[in-house]
């Protein structure tokens, strides 16, 4: 599934969070503290969620524009 960056950010954030479960890449998974950081690759950006690991819920969510070198 293709989208852009543009049209992903004007989703709300309950479809923001579903697609990127859904058609979203894992990158990397870390752990600091109580918060577990997890970077997504979807179409040709970026997620970050951010986890409260003790209720379980989502802390932060972001979208960053991947940047292309020409």
């Amino acid at each position: 599934m293709s989208i852009s960056y543009y049209d992903f950010n004007n989703l709300s954030k309950e479809s923001q969070l579903e697609l990127v479960m859904a058609a979203g890449k894992l990158i990397s998974e870390t752990y600091k503290n109580d918060l577990k950081v997890v970077l997504y690759e979807v179409s040709f950006f970026s997620v970050e969620i951010v986890y409260n690991t003790i209720n379980g819920k989502v802390a932060s969510f972001s979208a960053f524009q991947n940047k292309t070198i020409k």
